[in-house]
């Protein structure tokens, strides 16, 4: 390719220490996760692009950040936002181009941010070149072995294999037709249908994606987020199962497996947290350790109970995985101290740090989540139909409580794009502007995701409030974020953008990622008190007022006035 000469070089380490086991720089990290469509657009068609990232960086350096995550940007018919991928090694002409990428991340790096991409094994685009060969090819052929591929159940192959069912709602089988025109084989998607799963088991594909690892290492990144990282093996057999009426859709929880399945394999769905991804991550941890300059592994692995996490993060596989068990925890003391115990304990008996999240692209923002009256299902978002819909006022205030003690905590945070600035979930979607496939596939019965993924408000006077010059937007943004745009909050005393520069900046100081948590006596269950080093953290989840210990407030999530009021964190020293 012509701009190989180009290539950026990775991040390098600050010191030779930095590297040095126990001290190295994903251990106490603040990454910030980036979804290209939503966050910035230099072309001006209304979807975000790596230009566009590249435009932006120095706001997040100014924010604070030592890494960020880009959700996918490859070539893809997006049918789901990118997640459905048909070149693992080029960059999709919506996003822009692989100069564009070599310039993003060579001026990352230029700001001290270091670069982590996206990774989707579990599946492909049906529009792959691996997926269109293995249709051509036909049953028993080597290319169809590159996919979960099986002959139907009932007298002609009518029936599916098996029950299972999609995590965007209906079968996770498709039947295909031949060159004839005759029915045939069936293949797994546990995503759309236009997502095939890949077979995890054929050395072939695993081959493959260690050449897609090397190119993006070659290029300077600084690590992968691995998409489904809990999926890509499936039980021997593919056993019918039937998930927990309350589960959410990407794991945990337990359930019943077809007669004659052992109780011991009812732990798992049979296609999440199989034994056998362990061998392939030992693999891919070889691989990035013979890189320089640290590059790392973080797992998206939807699992129960944390000390089951934390086999993703053993000393020979991943680095980081995500906490979701403290994403999904209520704003209550008692339970946000049981969690920050159970995820400190778990991790750190592989000798991994803690990941600490509150929001991503998945998930309602925390702005609304946290003041929700009704339960929630990971993955099915919520829209005006929703019960419980929350308080605006009261989320916002909860979410920068919350967000104040997730910064404080030892380990690794991640914060998703836009928190910054206090968004809320867009609840009021036209439903004709809705694109998540998980709304489409339960016929308007789930909201889906696309209300955390409204693209950003930088200027609230600009086109599109900033996302762009010409006002084009891939999902409409509510009127009301002009209030919101970073530009009304930044430099403002108390504005939750203030909030965000400041914790990252008594963060860094204090040295709070590598420190630790002792317990403060005295406090009532809805109150979390710590000390993490030279800070003492104070958070009231209740509705009284506490009376604050003697100290400086440094940094305070809501005024104070002789007392921590209710739904507030502070900082003293």
């Amino acid at each position: 390719m012509s701009n190989e000469s180009a290539l950026p070089a990775a991040m390098p380490s600050a010191t030779d220490a930095a590297l040095a086991p126990g001290a190295e720089w994903w251990r106490t990290a603040v990454i910030y996760q980036i979804y290209p469509r939503s966050f910035a657009d230099a072309s001006g068609d209304g979807i975000g692009d790596l230009p566009g990232v590249t435009g932006r960086l120095d706001s997040l350096a100014a924010l604070g950040v030592d890494a960020i995550w880009l959700s996918p940007f490859y070539t893809s018919p997006q049918k789901d936002a990118g997640y459905d991928v048909a070149d693992y090694c080029d960059v999709d002409p919506l996003f822009g181009t692989l100069a564009d990428f070599n310039a993003m991340t060579a001026r990352a790096h230029e700001l001290g941010i270091r670069v982590i991409v996206d990774l989707v094994p579990n599946h492909s685009s049906d529009q792959h070149r691996w997926f269109q060969a293995a249709l051509a090819a036909g049953a028993g052929s080597v290319e169809r072995a590159r996919y979960i591929f099986r002959d139907g159940k009932g007298k002609n192959g009518e029936l599916p294999p098996n029950n299972w069912q999609s995590v965007f709602g209906g079968p996770a089988w498709t039947r295909v037709t031949g060159a004839d025109g005759q029915p045939e084989q069936w293949y797994l998607h546990l995503f759309d249908s236009s997502q095939p799963d890949l077979d995890w088991n054929n050395r072939w594909v695993r081959d493959q994606f260690l050449d897609v690892l090397r190119f993006w290492l070659d290029r300077g990144v600084d690590g992968f987020r691995v998409d489904v990282a809990h999926g890509m093996i499936k039980a021997d057999g593919l056993p019918d199962y039937t998930p927990p009426a309350e589960g959410g859709s990407m794991g945990g929880g337990t359930a019943t497996l077809e007669p004659g399945i052992s109780d011991e394999a009812t732990d798992d769905p049979p296609y999440w947290a199989q034994d056998g991804v362990h061998e392939i991550y030992r693999e891919w941890r070889i691989l990035l350790d013979s890189y320089p300059g640290g590059r790392i592994l973080a797992a998206e692995a939807w699992v129960d109970p944390l000390s089951k996490v934390a086999n993703w993060v053993r000393p020979d596989e991943m680095h980081q995985a995500f906490n979701f068990a403290y994403l999904e925890t209520p704003w209550a003391g008692k339970d946000l101290r049981a969690v920050i115990d159970d995820s400190i304990e778990a991790f750190s008996a592989v000798g991994a740090p803690s990941t600490w999240v509150l929001s991503n692209h998945d998930v309602v923002r925390h702005a609304s989540r946290l003041a929700l009256t009704a339960d929630n299902l990971q993955g099915h978002g919520i829209g005006p139909k929703t019960v419980g819909l929350p308080d605006q006022e009261v989320g916002l205030r909860r979410a920068r409580a919350a967000t104040a003690l997730m910064l404080s905590l030892p380990g690794s945070a991640y914060i998703y794009q836009g928190e910054e600035l206090g968004l809320p979930e867009a609840i009021d979607l036209p439903d004709s502007a809705r694109q998540d496939p998980t709304w489409f596939r339960t016929n308007g019965e789930r909201y889906g995701r696309d209300g955390c993924r409204v693209p950003l408000p930088w200027e609230a006077d600009a086109p599109a409030f900033g996302f762009n010059g010409t006002g084009a937007s891939w999902l409409p943004q509510p009127t009301g974020w002009s209030a919101l745009a970073r530009d009304k909050q930044l430099g403002v005393q108390g504005s939750t953008l203030e909030l965000y520069r400041r914790a990252l900046e008594l963060r860094r100081e204090h040295a709070l990622g590598s420190g630790d948590v002792t317990w403060l006596d005295g406090y009532p269950d809805d109150v979390v008190a710590f000390r993490n080093g030279s800070v003492t953290v104070i958070a009231n989840t209740g509705t009284k007022p506490i009376a604050l210990p003697v100290g400086d407030v440094v940094l305070s999530s809501a005024p104070i006035d002789g007392e921590l009021p209710g739904d507030a964190t502070v900082w003293l020293v």
